[in-house]
Formats: structure tokens, sequence, C-alpha cells
């Protein structure tokens, strides 16, 4: 009896004296305070999981940076298992990078995005580079969806866990402290490391990262009122040179500097103070998320008998744990816009492409937001949603770039056009509000040029303006010409060089009916010349002067519909998606260099889809054909098949196997089929082969239903550079002797 006496006894002793030291009373109060790292702050979800395990309530969380977001999820209702699974789930990179998927882009949009290497704002003549690596949209998307749940609570003492965070003012360099407001906004602002992300706008106030003046908010949360402080730093201290190998990384070091000696005395005043051991991870590490998270739990594992003893203390009713639930759908019954001086309300809810007051998926709300992002007009949009009875407000507090005025850069080279670069001008508002203005001069080889005038309505009628002068030459078989030219007196010759210049201007209104489908209507002006050195230099005949033979020099007018359809999530290694695009051209009038026109029209269509097979292997299949209608005898606009390349002018159609321009004929069908295999990131080994019946009057004869005539095969490799697709694809044809290696460095353009 007396040995249980003395052990109760001591028990009782180690309880009072745990108590003691931890300064705790009846009904505790619990502060928990989270600091910045960037990817490091990874390690407070598994630091809240050991502090939940032991059984610890918290009343009060502060946060800086990445510790106010993870701070805020917690404080509005999510448990450390649902934090776990939530970020475990979330790709950083694309986030950090405000990868913007390609069904985000008008065709416009997408052409831009697929032909330019490098892009800077032009501005007084000045250029300039941006402000940020990233605007952070996709991180504001995601955490708008994740505190849904909590959208309409403006005061953060009222969430589950009373809540704030800190963030800078950029201006004055002054701690501003975030308690009100929209919680996604305010949480973004604390996190908007410089150089990364663009500064927020909260009010009057431009805000950036927290961190820089108080990384470590423990007075905040103690006069939220706290007794208790429970603390988890994920800051470094100072690196060596050796480990400053980022502009983010250098400057985290130079906010170190202040850090460091601050957190000497906060740590003091922390009841228990966990550091979890980060050393070797940097604060862009996100894919490091699994074992940075084991790095809290580890360093909070080893407090466990002081978070026991916190739990003991507390007078707290334990509840059964109640699962946040992640709002799937929304209905967005007003839209209510500002900020949209040059940009009208149809551009803006063009872009949105979701109907008000019907039910939406989050999905379709990000897509909305990420559509208008990809116009490259407005900062990153901290769009708000709050009830209003019958749905939801959405409020964009528009921001535009001031920037107008843009230089674009790029380079290329192919078999075809041969090298060359491209200078691009760009201008935004040029006439009006919605439109844009661009200007491609292409020097190298061979000089073209490509100018566009578009008014964008989004799902409203757009209006444009295109012109095209093209240029190139190339070795191709006499009997091509000679079948669709009947040029007499000419003998022993095998091959010609050919020259083609084709100037091309269109006048056009579209509209995007849904999504990624485009209807447009258009009349069109071409002047194409066909022409060549080599006859003229064995033709007595021809003029000295000019030592060229001319085959077409004459001017088409035509109207002409297309319907546009591309959900392909990359235009030249696409691992899914569909694609189709149908166009009908209809010719009433031409210049007649040739005295055989007779009024026709071309059709012909493309389709394609793409499947994932395996998560790096895919299959593309495609097929297309085209037809003429009428009996002229103009054979300027037949098809031709050979070559490789991904951009073609008039009726040159790619075709592995075969040489450019080899296979002529008024009508066609193909088929084709890549597997594409991605055995590295952005390296791709590429099998294709693709088959054909070209001729003339192929449907009207039944030829096109029959064994296709010409076949051919490839081998390729692909790197889906910085520069733009490298491409180099060796192919053959079992009816031809001579194999071709074809080469494409850059975007077509």
């Amino acid at each position: 009896m007396p040995k249980l006496l003395i052990t109760i006894a001591a028990i009782l002793f180690t309880i009072f004296v745990n108590a003691q030291n931890l300064a705790v009373q009846k009904d505790v109060k619990v502060g928990l305070v989270l600091s910045g790292g960037g990817a490091k702050g990874m390690a407070h979800i598994g630091a809240l999981k050991i502090i939940e395990e032991a059984g610890v309530h918290v009343d009060y969380v502060s946060g800086t940076s990445m510790g106010a977001i993870v701070g805020a999820l917690y404080a509005s209702g999510y448990s450390a298992t649902e934090l776990d699974s939530i970020f475990r789930n979330i790709d950083f990179g694309g986030f950090i990078q405000d990868n913007l998927p390609r069904s985000a882009k008008t065709f416009y949009e997408k052409e831009d995005s697929e032909r330019y290497i490098l892009t800077l704002p032009f501005n007084k003549f000045k250029i300039s580079v941006p402000a940020a690596y990233s605007g952070g949209q996709n991180i504001y998307n995601e955490l708008v969806r994740l505190l849904y749940h909590v959208k309409d609570i403006n005061d953060f003492k009222k969430l589950p866990k009373p809540f704030v965070c800190i963030a800078t003012n950029v201006e004055t360099g002054e701690e501003v402290i975030l308690d009100k407001g929209y919680l996604p906004e305010a949480i973004m602002a604390s996190g908007t490391l410089p150089s990364l992300f663009e500064p927020t706008r909260i009010g009057d106030k431009t805000l950036i990262d927290g961190g820089i003046v108080n990384n470590y908010p423990i007075d905040q949360v103690k006069k939220l009122g706290a007794d208790v402080v429970i603390g988890v730093d994920v800051q470094h201290g100072l690196s060596s040179r050796e480990e400053l190998l980022s502009a983010t990384e250098i400057l985290s070091q130079i906010n170190n500097f202040r850090v460091a000696t601050d957190m000497e005395k906060k740590s003091e005043e922390t009841t228990i103070y966990i550091k979890p051991k980060i050393g070797e991870y940097s604060v862009l590490d996100f894919n490091e998320g699994e074992a940075i998270i084991k790095t809290g739990e580890t360093a909070a594992i080893q407090k466990y008998s002081e978070l026991k003893t916190v739990a003991f203390n507390q007078n707290h009713i334990k509840k059964p744990i109640t699962k946040t639930t992640v709002k799937d759908t929304l209905i967005i019954s007003r839209l209510i816009i500002d900020g949209n001086n040059n940009y009208s309300r149809g551009y803006v809810k063009g872009k949105l492409r979701f109907s008000m007051g019907k039910e939406i998926t989050f999905l379709d709300l990000q897509k909305g937001i990420l559509n208008l992002s990809a116009t490259g007009n407005f900062h990153t949009n901290r769009y708000k949603l709050l009830e209003n009875g019958i749905g939801e407000d959405l409020i964009l507090n528009l921001e535009e770039k001031k920037t107008k005025a843009f230089i674009r850069l790029g380079a290329h080279y192919d078999d075809l056009y041969k090298s060359a670069a491209i200078i691009n001008l760009t201008r935004k508002n040029f006439l009006t509000r919605d439109d844009v203005a661009s200007f491609d001069f292409i020097l190298g080889d061979n000089v073209r040029y490509n100018m566009q005038y578009y008014i964008d309505k989004g799902s409203y009628w757009s209006f444009g303006v295109t012109s095209r002068f093209n240029a190139f030459e190339e070795e191709i078989d006499f009997s091509i010409i000679n079948e669709n030219y009947d040029i007499p007196g000419i003998a022993n010759v095998n091959r010609i060089n050919l020259d083609v210049t084709d100037l091309t201007n269109q006048i056009y209104v579209q509209t995007v009916l849904k999504d990624e489908l485009a209807f447009t209507l258009g009349v069109e002006h071409k002047f194409i010349k066909y022409s060549s050195r080599t006859l003229a230099s064995i033709d007595s005949t021809a003029s000295s002067k000019d030592r060229r033979t001319f085959f077409e020099k004459s001017t088409f007018l035509s109207a002409y519909s297309q319907l546009t359809y591309d959900t392909y999530d990359n235009k030249y290694f696409p691992k899914k998606g569909v694609y189709f695009n149908g166009d009908f051209h209809f010719y009433p009038w031409s210049s007649d260099y040739n005295n055989n026109f007779k009024e026709f029209s071309i059709s012909k269509a493309k389709i394609g889809v793409a499947i994932p097979i395996t998560k790096n292997l895919a299959l593309n299949i495609e097929t297309e054909g085209g037809f003429k209608l009428g009996t002229s005898k103009v054979s300027t606009f037949d098809f031709v098949l050979g070559g490789f390349g991904a951009s073609t002018i008039n009726n040159f159609t790619p075709f592995i196997g075969y040489d450019f321009l080899s296979l002529p004929g008024n009508s066609f069908v193909k088929a084709y089929a890549k597997l594409d295999y991605e055995f590295a990131a952005k390296n791709h080994f590429m099998f294709a082969c693709n088959y054909s019946n070209i001729e003339d009057d192929i449907f009207r004869t039944g030829e096109w239903f029959t064994a296709p005539n010409f076949s051919g095969y490839g081998i390729g490799y692909g790197l889906d550079s910085f520069v733009g697709p490298i491409q180099l694809m060796y192919s053959w044809s079992p009816e031809v002797k001579k194999s071709n290696l074809f080469i494409s460095v850059g975007y077509w353009f």
C-alpha cells in the first residue's frame, strides 16, 4: 500500500511540475504559430498530425506566407490528415508556373503562344521585363475552391479557429495585419514572394510576402488570447554561397539576416517550439513534399510528452471529427465587374464561357478565370465569391495591365522554309476596346510577313483582318507541273526549281460556340505566283530580262467558312484531346492568267484524336481529305502531298515518306497514326505511318475507298524545348527508293 501511494504521489507531482513549467491553467487556450518557408512549410502538416494525435485542441492560429496558407486551411476546419491529402495531390510545379492549358486560350491566343519564344513588354520605346515569374492564378483558384465553405466569413476571428496572418506593404515596408476581408485574398497576399509572384492589391495597399517583416507572428496569436503557444518554425537560417542557386533563395537569404536575430527571442517566448530539420530543402522543393511533411512529424514527436501535457490541462470537450467537404458545384447568379476600362463587359463575359443562373462545376469556374488570364490583359484576378441568397455573386476586381505593346521573338528551321527569325510587334487596344493588332516580320532564306487585326468578343461575334505574304522554293518532279499546266516543248527534264509566292488577305467574323468550337465566315483575296528558273534557262523563248517561266500569276477572290474544334493538350506532342477542322472555299472570280478559269469550290476536312495508352505512351490518329467541286481546269489549288511539318499554305499537305510537293491531285484521302513515347521529361520517341489515295476525282470514281496507293513510315525524336519543339524524323516509303530525314527546330510560323 505505501508503494502505491508513493507511485500516485510521483505521478501527481510530475503533472504539477509540467503544468507549472508550461504555465497552464484550467481551460487553457492554445495558439499555433506557423512560420513562412515556401515548400519547407509543408512540414507544418506533419507537425499538425502529431499535435492532433497528442489530443491538443488549437484555439487560435497565426501564420505567414506558407504558414498562412496551411494555417488558414486548418483554421477553416480541415484536419491535419485532410491537409496531408490535399497537399500530396497538388501539382505545385504547374501551379507556380501558372501553366495555362491550351483549352484556356482562344484560337488566336493559341497561335500566339505557339509561335514565339520570348515576349517582352514595350512601352515608350523601352523594353522591360515581367514583374514576376508567375501571377499565382492557379494557386488562387485552388484556394477559392478549398475555402468556399467559409467564403462569407469576413472577420477571421469568426472562423472555426480564429486566424490572423501577416503581409508587407511594398510601398512603405510596414507590417500589415490581415484579420478581416476575403480569406483566399489575404493568405495569397501573405505568401506573395517577391520575384516569384505578382504583388497583391487589397484596398489601397500593394502587398507582398509577410515574411519580410514578420515571419513568425507569435505576438498576434497571443493577442488573440493564447495562454500556451505551439510554434512550428521552418525557417532555414543563413545559407552558404553554394546553396544560393536561385534569385528566390538569394531574396530569402537577405530576409534571413534579420529573421535569424528575431527568432532567438521568439523561440524563447514559444511554449513548445518545434523546429523540423529542413536544411537540405529549398523554398521551391515542392516535389519533395512527402519527405518534408515527414520532417514535421519527426520534429513534433520529439515534443510529444509536452504536447500530451498541454492536452491534459485543456478543458476542451472533444467532438467527433467532421470531414470538411469541398464544394464541387455552385450557381453564379450575378456577375459584378470593376476595373474593365479598356475591355467591355461582353468581352469579359465571353471569356468566362459559362451561363449565369445555372449550376456549374468549380472546374468550369476555374477554366473561365484561366480563359481571362490567357488573354494577358489583366494582372492575376483576385476574384471573390459571396452568397446573395439565390446563388453566388462573382466579383471580378480587374486590374488591367498598363503595358499594351509587346515585342516578341522567335526562330525556326525546317527543310522547306530553311532558317528564319521572326520579329513581332503587338499592340492591344490599337483602335478600340477589345482589339489587338499584330505584325510579324520574318527574316531568313525566305522573307515573309503576317499582319493580323482582331476584335475579340469571345462567344459573341468577333471580327478579324489578316494579311500574309509567304514565299519559298523547292526542287520538285517536273511531271507535277507538266501535268497541271501542260507545258509543251520541254524534253529530258526530270526535276525543276519551283518558286512559290502567295499573298493572302482576309476579312472575317468568328464566334466561339462552345469552349473549343469556333465558326468562321469570311472573304479572301489571294495572289499566287508559281514560277521556275530551271525552264527559263533552257527555253530560248524566255525573256532574257526575267529568265523565269511562270505557271501561275493570278488573283483570286473567294468566300469561305471554317469550323474548328481543338482540345489537343499539345499541338506537336498531343497526349489527349480531339481535333477537327473543316474548310470550304468558293472561288467566283479570278484574273485568269492561264485563260482557263471557271467558278469552283474546294472543300477539305481533318479530324484527329489523341489517346493516352499509359502515363508516357500516347496514340495520335488523324484522317483528312478534300476535293474540288466544279469543272474548272484551274489546278493552282489542287492538293499536293509530301514532306513533314505543321504549317503549310493553300492545300500543301504533309505526308511522310515522300519529299515536299510530291503527290498532286484535285482530291485525296489520308490516314495518319503516331505512337509517341515520352521516355524522359519532354523527350519523345515517335513512330509514325500514313497512307493516302490522291488523284483527280477519286470521290467520283470510287478510288478513295480502295486500298491506298501511297504509304510512308517514319521514326523520330522530339524535344519540347524552351525554343519550341525540336523534331527529327527519318522517313521512307516502299514505293520509292529514296528515304528522307526531316528536321524541324522551333515553332512553325
